[in-house]
């Protein structure tokens, strides 16, 4: 299904719900506004039917005039392919204002989610974005679909109110009376069910977020035994949550028995008073005809009105969560007037003392791990500083430059990085420009991953799961590499990116890795002697800060904890 572009999308408002729906609603005008003289159109159509049969009786069956009954018969199948026309193009505009706001919602959360970027799982739960994508876009999408059919059944209301009142005072004001009292009943259960909306998606979004929790990491919890307690207290969430939708479901139920109870009794009471004043004479037999037809037929408005109340109601709730995300704000902003980012020049973390040459491969080898991802994280800007402080480019400090820039200057890949499911060139080439040239099969062969293709049924085009689990742990960071190389970035920082692959396989990444990085600058945080081996310059890393330097070969003759730290020994 064709999406709208993003460019296209705009800056949505983050100050309430009923801001965003109203948002959504300008960006579908032209459509909204069709659908909704579509919709007045179409049940103005039904509305008239009933009148346009009693006239037809008393002109034509009472009278027995059979020009009479011919006139209006030819009159009711105008108004019925009048209807049937204005049903399908209101039916057309409802669903397409459906999908483009559910589908701007989508880029809506997915382009917050890029901004975000590092900072989303620290800001949101995982189950928030993910019922965004699934739950709320449907009911923000009825949210706006049932506008077309709200309009039409509050102006047929309308219609036949004023029929009503022309052709017998005392049943107009029955239908001028009966409607508001039957939207004020509504409207008392409208409010509980909005807060207990609320109250369920809230923890349907925590059931969510602990769920894939779980799923992610299901295999380390039955490695330590803790898969009996975490299924315990997702069993009780899980009862929690049920409860919560139970009570949706109560007021829900007595909503939908309200719609069909008080239309029903307003048809009876219709009906009723009808039939005495035609006994009486009051009104003609065509008359009661018509009025029983309008009875039935307020049944679908008036229920259709209800409707609309609960739609509006859910898209509400739903519109409140997507606001709530839009207010999320990263801790990796820009300044108000950021400086542009050097083209060129060293990259220094002052906190470590590491400075890196533009250029060559250099290493980073910590005593501790978590130094050198620190230290990668604050070369990426990964972590939030001080304005003028933290790592520098050719000695403009990069918290001072647009992170868009940054992020597309300097690229940082950690085992992390998620592989995402679908077809593997989609995930490794997703713009489809390496396909084009000869980058895609370099940088594979390079990762070593040409082997892994090569192993698939379709190759490239062969589709695979959520985060690859298809494939081995040295696999996944094969492909992750060969999606880095691919990016070919003017500064790539790789976290331990041999890890988890056998000696074999990582001599000849090593081997190949310089070549392909060739002219550019390349970080690489590893103990791994293969790749230290092939670096141009290796920075050794103690309590955070540079110990020695120099090439892997002269640490190691010089350096005691260096090479205790490299030859695990």
């Amino acid at each position: 299904m064709r999406t709208l572009p993003v460019s296209k999308v705009g800056t949505p408002p983050n100050d309430s719900a009923a801001s965003y729906l109203r948002w959504l609603a300008r960006q579908a005008r032209p459509a909204m506004t069709a659908g909704a003289l579509f919709g007045i159109l179409w049940m103005s159509c039904q509305s008239l039917v009933p009148a346009i049969v009693g006239r037809a009786i008393d002109a034509g069956l009472t009278q027995h005039d059979g020009g009479a009954l011919l006139t209006w018969s030819l009159v009711l199948l105008g108004v019925g392919l009048v209807q049937a026309g204005a049903g399908v193009a209101r039916h057309r505009l409802a669903v397409f204002c459906w999908l483009s706001s559910a589908y701007r919602t989508v880029q809506v959360a997915v382009r917050q989610s890029n901004r975000l970027g590092s900072a989303l799982p620290r800001r949101l739960g995982a189950g928030e974005v993910v019922a965004i994508g699934t739950a709320d876009i449907s009911h923000i999408g009825g949210a706006l679909d049932i506008t077309a059919r709200g309009a039409g059944s509050l102006v047929a209301v309308v219609t036949v109110t004023v029929v009503l009142l022309s052709t017998s005072v005392p049943l107009g004001l029955v239908v001028v009376l009966g409607v508001p009292l039957l939207m004020a009943v509504v409207g008392l259960l409208i409010r509980p069910l909005h807060r207990r909306q609320q109250a369920y998606r809230e923890q349907q979004g925590r059931l969510t977020g602990r769920a894939i929790d779980l799923v992610g990491g299901l295999r380390v919890l039955r490695g330590v035994g803790g898969e009996p307690v975490m299924s315990a207290r997702y069993r009780a969430e899980s009862q929690r949550l049920r409860g919560a939708g139970l009570r949706v479901a109560s007021v829900e139920a007595l909503l939908e028995a309200t719609q069909v109870l008080l239309p029903g009794s307003f048809l009876v009471l219709v009906t009723w008073l009808g039939a005495r004043f035609a006994l009486s004479g009051q009104i003609t037999l065509g008359q009661l005809v018509s009025f029983y037809g309008y009875a039935a037929f307020l049944v679908a408005p008036l229920r259709q009105l209800t409707e609309t109340l609960d739609k509006l109601t859910r898209g509400h709730v739903s519109s409140r969560r997507v606001v709530q995300m839009l207010r999320a704000r990263t801790d990796l902003g820009d300044l108000p007037r950021p400086v542009p980012l050097p083209h060129d020049g060293l990259l220094a973390d002052p906190a470590s003392r590491v400075v890196v040459r533009p250029g060559v491969v250099t290493a980073i080898v910590a005593a501790v791990p978590a130094d050198a991802v620190a230290i990668a994280d604050r070369l990426g800007r990964y972590v939030a500083t001080a304005p003028g402080a933290g790592a520098t480019l050719a000695g403009v400090p990069l918290g001072n430059c647009a992170l868009a820039a940054v992020r597309e200057r300097i690229l940082v890949t950690d085992n992390e990085a998620r592989l995402f499911s679908g077809p593997l060139r989609a995930d490794l080439d997703p713009t489809g420009v390496a396909a084009q040239t000869s980058a895609l099969a370099a940088a594979l062969t390079a990762a070593s991953a040409d082997e892994i293709v090569a192993s698939l049924p379709d190759g490239l085009d062969t589709a695979f799961g959520e985060r690859g689990r298809s494939f081995s742990s040295g696999e996944r960071q094969r492909l992750r590499l060969a999606r880095a190389l691919i990016e070919d970035p003017k500064i790539l920082i790789l976290v331990e990116p041999t890890s988890a692959i056998d000696a074999h396989t990582e001599a000849r990444i090593s081997d190949r890795l310089g070549s392909a990085r060739d002219g550019r600058t390349t970080v690489i945080c590893s103990t791994s002697p293969l790749l230290l081996d092939r670096a141009d310059h290796v920075f050794y890393i103690e309590d955070g800060a540079v110990a020695a330097e120099g090439t892997h070969r002269q640490l190691l003759h010089s350096n005691f904890f260096y090479a205790r730290t490299v030859l695990r020994q």
